[in-house]
């Protein structure tokens, strides 16, 4: 079941990739991540599987297509005899990105058997994310400053040559202070922690660790991803209204308190990873147009198989060889 998934996820990333890369710097945020999520689920549905999305985008009522409880996947008899999958998708992290022309947005998809992925409601999350050398040796719920310490100490490393991924926002502002104060060294980015914590467990990307509050539905893709790399992530949920947090509740979520680790997170024993560069970045290349196709750069995870590939496509709009000019 891995290795299909592997084979067919990567499919879904890379044809989302090539569709929001189109409005690369036209400033079309939504129609970017429309794009996206349409070719997503366009290519789902080719596969024959009986996939439900269980990170999606929104609630049923808030989006027309991929929300939470979605079944996608081939339908009629190849859907009753097809595996049950859960699928957690971001058909577009970093649309500010794609809109402004700026480097590192991806698509990304993470697969597993039924209950293999933590359904987790749309607000916000706390994390602590690290790579393989560091993995065991951090703790959310010590300051900044002491998993620094711990972060220099794993990797042998002195605090000032550490980097950190935080997103630039204000409510991250006394965590950037504290990190600066401490001597590690930070990477600011705009959007697309998912990024940053691949990133941080990728050896030669120069990142050891994200911190700070972002998306939870992006913290279970995260948590997939570090547990086929090796990685943790440390996370709690950080509700903005009591309407999230009765919701959260509902879904087992109540407790703020309670720290997710990367198991928790993402437990399935078939789990898949997979991602495509839309706009340039450390990890992956963008989608590169030419005439009559594109090339894409990807990276697909199992955790069974311990296999990590990045892959490079050509993809072939048009079949016909060009007309030859005579001499």
């Amino acid at each position: 079941m891995e290795q299909l998934l592997a084979l067919e996820m990567i499919r879904v990333t890379e044809a989302a990739a090539i569709e929001s890369a189109r409005f690369m710097g036209r400033g079309a945020h939504d129609e970017a991540d429309a794009a996206a999520t349409e070719a997503m689920r366009r290519t789902m549905d080719e596969i024959d599987f009986a996939g439900r999305i269980v990170i999606g985008e929104g609630e049923r009522d808030e989006a027309p297509m991929l929300y939470i409880g979605e079944r996608v996947g081939r339908t009629g008899v190849e859907r009753r005899d097809a595996p049950a999958v859960d699928i957690a998708v971001d058909p577009l992290e970093g649309t500010n990105l794609v809109a402004h022309g700026q480097a590192g947005a991806i698509t990304v998809l993470a697969a597993s058997e039924e209950g293999g992925l933590t359904h987790a409601p749309d607000t916000y999350m706390e994390k602590l994310c690290v790579g393989p050398g560091a993995a065991g040796h951090v703790d959310i719920r010590l300051s900044p400053t002491q998993n620094l310490g711990r972060i220099a100490e794993a990797l042998g490393r002195k605090v000032r040559d550490i980097t950190v991924v935080i997103l630039e926002r204000p409510r991250h502002d006394e965590l950037i202070a504290e990190v600066r104060a401490a001597g590690a060294r930070i990477k600011l980015i705009g959007d697309g922690d998912l990024s940053g914590a691949i990133s941080c467990a990728v050896s030669g990307t120069g990142v050891h660790a994200v911190m700070g509050i972002g998306g939870a539905p992006e913290g279970v893709l995260t948590a997939a991803a570090l547990r086929c790399l090796g990685g943790e992530i440390q996370a709690r949920f950080r509700y903005r209204s009591p309407e999230e947090r009765e919701r959260g509740a509902r879904m087992g979520h109540g407790d703020e308190d309670r720290v997710y680790l990367t198991e928790d997170l993402a437990s399935g024993d078939n789990l898949v990873f997979a991602a495509t560069g839309v706009t340039a970045g450390d990890l992956l290349q963008g989608v590169r147009f030419f005439g009559g196709g594109a090339r894409t750069h990807s990276l697909v995870m199992a955790y069974q198989t311990k296999q990590v590939r990045f892959v490079d496509t050509v993809h072939m709009f048009d079949r016909e060889s060009p007309p030859r000019v005579r001499l």
